[in-house]
């Protein structure tokens, strides 16, 4: 009897590739991920397309990507890196050309001697190990990665390099709109692969925003175009629209200089980049959403430079920051800030740390995100997805010896049980809740299920706070409100004050504001107090012992304080006080 002859590989594909597809073929049967039907339909697909066949499983749904490399990397021995991990070094990285890198999807990890390490999506690419022997004249030790990191590893390697720390290079004073119109329809006029049109848009972009104090860059797809908003002072502007053709490029852009997927827009992601500008280092923290026209991007401005100001540049009046003094000097103990999401809580427990960041002492930070990276700070990432709570995260730093624990937020019982806990043992700890006011801080950590003699006995200071935009100096009026508004404030102003609207000019504008400040109200604990709270006592009561005893200002009396030092407007205060 013959024998049949040997079946043949498809044109153009080699008797291993073919030989290892069948063994993948098997695996996913035997781990019942796939009919061999279905397979063997897709093999037949990829070979008459000349596609390749662990795409078109991926894009059919059959096996997600991480999965599949995972099995190729235990069926070929071959060790898996994940790229989102690795720091790879540019300069070996460009031994490979861009052009080569991009047509096999590969990137050259490490040269030791004659051998060059290559993270690849496909190591079966006989052609792609060839023909990069040839070019470095190295033997190729492969090595399997994801193809949506290495795709993304090599955006950041040969259009991302350095972007965000030179981010200031192109910009100069007289930058403007102008330039920016010009910036984007030389882009829109670039048929080739030249990214110098989108940089500079980023660049006039946020260089526009900081030179306007902006703090967040609202970045949103319309239908018919890209809406650029800047919130300065608390309020949100709209800078300006620009064509849609523009949208695709600059919001890659801003994902590259993130670290983020690049080819992922169905998912939110979050990012950051720093860059330099006028020889100040500011972060961005990047927020990605997908919306129904596309992806809309929020950068929030994170400038190191307001934790070193002081206090008193935050609103703090001196006999406030007397009292923060007396907290922080004790070597444990509770400081807790309360106010609702944006109203500087972060900045001032910043401002806190900053003063007290010493070689002698161990500062140790657990947040969601970390808002400020700052040098001889120990700041760890919360991460619910591995575990990694402000519970567990807090158990784990506590036998890291610190001096001083600050926790991002306190959202939970057991966060605050143990924060308590650690505070009567040696720490001092600091962090923030959503309350009202300062009393309401008590009641609720009461209300979570944390013991009242616990609360009496760790906490020793309760800031609130909210902020209020400052009147512009240029251009402010004097004014003289009407009798009724004062009556109905309960507030009658010191005889030589002068209180101020808003008016408007170019400093600010036309806004008649330009900068923010806070708003404060501290609470002390003593011993009536620590009754209170042993004695369930609600809010109300301790709020009107600690206003008699302590002479404690509300935050309302505070801020009329304040627009009597014509510091900001009436107006202001009384929206931002509304609830009192």
């Amino acid at each position: 009897m013959t024998p049949s002859p040997a079946k043949q590989p498809p044109p153009g594909e080699t008797r291993a590739t073919a030989g290892f597809r069948q063994r993948i073929m098997d695996l996913l049967v035997q781990q019942q991920v796939a009919a061999r039907a279905e397979l063997e339909q897709a093999a037949a697909e990829a070979a008459a397309q000349g596609k390749n066949f662990a795409r078109l499983l991926i894009d059919r749904g059959l096996i997600t990507e991480a999965k599949l490399t995972e099995l190729l990397s235990r069926e070929l021995g071959l060790p898996l890196i994940s790229l989102a991990k690795y720091r790879i070094d540019p300069a070996v990285a460009r031994l490979i050309p861009e052009r080569m890198a991009r047509r096999y999807h590969l990137v050259a990890l490490s040269k030791l001697g004659e051998r060059l390490v290559v993270a690849m999506s496909d190591p079966l690419n006989i052609f792609a190990i060839d023909d990069l022997k040839a070019l470095t004249q190295s033997a190729i030790d492969p090595v399997l990665s994801t193809e949506s990191e290495v795709r993304r590893a090599l955006e950041q390697i040969y259009t991302g390099q350095d972007a965000a720390l030179n981010l200031q290079a192109a910009v100069s004073e007289d930058e403007d709109a102008d330039n920016l119109s010009t910036a984007v329809a030389l882009m829109l006029s670039e048929a080739g692969d030249d990214t110098a049109p989108v940089v500079k848009i980023i660049n006039l972009m946020v260089t526009e925003a900081l030179r306007r104090r902006a703090s967040d860059i609202h970045l949103e797809p319309m239908e018919d175009c890209l809406r650029v908003r800047y919130r300065i002072d608390g309020r949100l502007t709209e800078a300006h629209r620009l064509p849609k053709g523009v949208q695709g490029p600059v919001l890659t852009r801003l994902k590259i200089m993130s670290g983020l997927d690049i080819t992922e827009w169905r998912l939110p992601q979050d990012g950051r980049f720093k860059v330099r500008l006028d020889e100040r280092e500011v972060d961005f923290r990047v927020s990605v959403l997908p919306l129904t026209h596309g992806g809309k991007v929020v950068l929030r401005v994170l400038d190191k430079g307001n934790l070193s100001i002081g206090l008193d540049h935050l609103g703090f009046l001196p006999e406030s920051i007397e009292k923060f003094k007396r907290a922080v000097s004790r070597p444990y103990g509770m400081i807790l800030v309360t106010g609702p999401t944006g109203s500087g809580k972060s900045t001032t427990l910043y401002s806190v740390l900053n003063s007290m960041n010493q070689t002698a002492r161990n500062i140790i930070t657990i947040e969601d995100p970390v808002e400020y990276q700052v040098e001889g700070i120990v700041q760890v990432q919360a991460n619910a997805e591995v575990g990694l709570t402000f519970a567990s995260g807090l158990r784990a730093l506590l036998r890291q010896s610190p001096d001083i624990v600050m926790i991002g937020e306190i959202r939970d019982f057991e966060t605050a049980d143990i924060a308590m806990k650690s505070s009567l043992t040696g720490q001092l700890v600091l962090s923030t809740l959503h309350t009202n006011d300062a009393p309401s801080a008590v009641t609720r950590l009461v209300d979570m299920g944390v013991e009242p003699f616990l609360v009496a006995s760790s906490v020793s200071l309760i800031e609130a706070q909210r902020l209020v935009r400052k009147l512009c100096t240029k251009c402010r009026r004097a004014f003289t409100p009407p009798p009724e508004l004062f009556k109905e404030l309960g507030w009658t102003p010191p005889g030589d004050a002068t209180l101020f609207e808003a008016n408007g000019c170019r400093m600010c504008n036309s806004t008649g504001y330009r900068g923010r400040m806070g708003i404060i109200e501290v609470m002390e604990m003593d011993d009536r107090v620590r009754e209170l709270i042993i004695g369930r006592a609600q809010s109300w009561e301790i709020k009107d012992h600690v206003i008699k005893a302590q002479g404690m200002r509300t935050l309302r009396d505070d801020g009329l304080r304040k627009a009597a030092m014509g510091l900001t407007t009436l107006e202001e205060v009384i929206t931002v006080t509304s609830e009192e």
